[in-house]
């Protein structure tokens, strides 16, 4: 009975995918629901899900229940642990739950609703799940070694060396944008600086309290952190509201950048139990639940969507950032629809906890579409806003003006009517001082955020909480990314200058935690330093480069699984991986030629430093943007390498000149396979 129903259910849910994806493409003139969205996520992710990945599983990787994972092969109650399947899938899903599915559609939201969500749900079941998924696998079956590794042991010598130069400067990138993104979200905003200031204190105390007041007393240290962190947030309308206490939390964008720095060396360099596990700890359960609020808010109030299906902005003249719909549209979503930096994460920590090769599917496939819908519902928040409103919030001075006036009278020169009456309004509702140029994409989630909230839970009264807890769900968001980032783009320093002498490749020296931590966090901190100190609110163009850095990892990583695919005798399966691949190289060297070559001042870096030194402009603004050109450059560079290498070797292997050495771990019987799930 049951497998008779199968059939008309999937039917079922493929018409209503088709009717929603109709509606959100084709409709034009009234505004429509935002509920449409929601519903063609939904049902193309259950698609996805049910029928490719499963394809997938059982075709192309050939999932064996009956083989050991590292997980138990090597446990040793430290790294190697086999855990629970749903525990996996929530560490998965909160290490790679960074800034990109949260700020990239938001900024992407310029072009209007319809081209980022079209790009989150096809490029995420096609390209960031099976990605995630593939390279799970891969490092599972080679005992949960890195990316790096893995690249250099199946693409060879060269492509390995390539690999780890490009992954940590594409790293640094990443770390420097996440950083950016809080500097823009907290900036004289002394209740959201007030609540992601005490949350440190909370997690060193949370460390301290499990390891040695009350060892193994979890349900009681999630309890004491979760009542805290409510009273951060009481707390920090309080110190908004009280002078003395204000002015020391009304930070400027350079004091928060020197913050967050401090910050990121203390959270690489003191152990790991005392800050970065229990904030990340603490941040799962924030980010798991206020995405389940986030949901069940859209669905209860259904919010119309405000802005329009496409703007005027596709043309590349948008105020957010410059750049036509193609290429930047998809660099810009970046992490919604793929992203490399999960080939880290599917790399790193979580291969070593997978029980089993069957649980791969919903940890590597499944946590990516959680992660997809949560970019869908920040297309959403963006979208429900009016558009005049999230033209003010998110385009900066440089562009709409300095003063409240002159911003809305541009913002309304360009058809989107906004005053700067109301925005002030706005601002005084969710207890901020102004919401104009708050540049970044952040800020905007969280007035959409809180708007939802606001209609469904508490009324405008309220809006100012639901605002700032957006803002602190956001900082805890990328803050988790930027402390996992940075210990382990310090570990990946460690293990390279490891090779020149060897006590410096040892985790557990701190001298050598000192400075190699000191090395990666200056990367970074240089190029937040860069964009802070940019007038056009520094996101213009280091987004970009945020997503050109992570779309070239995302293809160093389906180079690697191409070439394994093919070395495991399944070459007609291969287009899995090949055709993201081909996509990806020809979204992100296309606009890495806009960055670097367009005559365009705002996009091409290199005409805007020609422009500034012939106005006699800020020689350290001329001197970043060429800096920007070359680091584009150098990761093109590098990621074409790879790509030339990998051929390489496909050619090689298709035509039987070159010998299949696949580097796979030796099969063991699994002593788990006969346990239930």
């Amino acid at each position: 009975m049951k497998s008779r129903l199968q059939a008309p259910i999937w039917i079922a849910i493929a018409a209503l995918g088709a009717l929603a994806l109709a509606t959100i493409a084709l409709h034009r003139g009234e505004q429509i629901n935002a509920l449409w969205l929601v519903t063609a996520a939904i049902c193309t992710y259950s698609l996805g899900y049910r029928f490719y990945s499963k394809f997938i599983a059982a075709k192309v990787l050939a999932l064996d229940p009956q083989r050991a994972t590292p997980a138990e092969r090597l446990e040793n109650g430290r790294d190697f642990v086999p855990t629970n399947k749903w525990v996996v899938f929530g560490h998965h899903f909160a290490a790679i739950a960074g800034p990109g599915p949260l700020v990239g559609p938001v900024l992407a939201a310029q072009f209007g609703y319809l081209p980022g969500t079209l790009w989150i749900l096809v490029g995420a079941v096609f390209g960031g799940c099976v990605q995630d998924f593939v390279i799970l696998l891969f490092s599972v079956r080679r005992d949960g070694k890195s990316l790096t590794e893995m690249a250099k042991e199946e693409i060879g010598t060269v492509g390995g060396f390539v690999a780890y130069t490009s992954v940590i400067s594409i790293l640094v990138i990443l770390l420097a944008v996440c950083a950016l993104i809080v500097v823009n979200a907290l900036k004289q905003s002394p209740w959201g600086a007030f609540t992601i200031a005490m949350t440190i204190p909370i997690a060193l105390l949370m460390g301290v309290y499990l390891r040695n007041l009350r060892p193994g007393r979890v349900l009681e240290t999630s309890a004491i952190g979760f009542v805290l962190v409510l009273a951060a947030i009481w707390g920090g309308q309080w110190a908004s509201q009280t002078p003395e206490v204000a002015k020391y939390f009304a930070l400027t964008a350079p004091a928060l950048a020197i913050a967050i720095i401090v910050y990121g060396f203390a959270a690489s360099a003191l152990p790991v139990w005392l800050l970065l596990a229990p904030r990340d700890y603490l941040s799962t359960f924030v980010k798991l639940g206020t995405i389940g609020l986030l949901a069940l808010g859209i669905v209860a109030m259904h919010p119309t969507l405000h802005m329009p299906p496409l703007t005027r902005f596709i043309d590349g003249t948008g105020p957010v950032f410059a750049g036509k719909m193609f290429p930047f549209a998809f660099i810009t979503i970046a992490c919604g629809a793929i992203s490399g930096f999960h080939s880290l994460i599917s790399s790193g920590t979580t291969p070593k906890l997978i029980r089993r090769e069957t649980e791969i599917r919903m940890v590597g496939y499944g946590a990516m579409l959680a992660e997809s819908m949560v970019a869908i519902m920040a297309t959403v928040a963006a979208c429900v806003l009016e558009p005049g409103t999230y033209f003010a919030i998110n385009s900066p001075a440089g562009i709409a003006g300095q003063l409240p006036e002159q911003a809305a009278s541009t913002i309304t020169g360009w058809g989107f009517p906004v005053s700067a009456a109301g925005m002030q309004a706005l601002a005084h509702t969710v207890g901020e001082q102004t919401l104009f140029n708050r540049t970044g994409g952040a800020p905007a989630f969280a007035v959409g955020m809180a708007h939802i909230f606001s209609n469904s839970l508490g009324g405008q009264a309220v809006m100012a909480l639901w605002y700032h807890f957006a803002l602190m769900f956001e900082a805890l968001f990328i803050l988790t990314v930027l402390d996992a980032g940075t210990r382990v783009g310090r570990f990946m320093i460690q293990d390279a200058l490891g090779h020149v002498w060897k006590p410096l490749g040892r985790t557990s020296w701190y001298p050598s935690i000192l400075s190699t931590s000191a090395i990666i966090v200056l990367a970074w901190g240089y190029f937040l330093w860069q964009g802070v100190r940019d007038p056009l609110g520094g996101i213009n163009s280091l987004w970009p480069l945020f997503g050109i850095a992570n779309q070239l990892l995302a293809a160093v990583a389906l180079c690697v699984a191409t070439t394994i695919i093919i070395k495991m005798h399944r070459a007609k399966y291969a287009l899995v991986t090949l055709l993201p691949l081909a996509w990806l190289v020809t979204v992100t060297f296309t606009a890495s030629w806009h960055k670097i070559f367009d005559p365009d001042l705002r996009i091409g870096f290199l005409a805007q430093a020609r422009q500034l030194a012939s106005a006699g402009g800020n020689a350290r603004l001329i001197f970043n943007n060429r800096l920007d050109a070359v680091v584009t450059g150098l990761l093109i560079v590098m990621v074409t390498l790879i790509l030339l290498e990998s051929a390489r070797q496909w050619f090689g292997l298709l035509r039987g000149t070159r010998g299949i050495r696949l580097k796979e771990s030796p099969f063991v019987i699994t002593r788990l396979a006969e346990e239930r799930e």
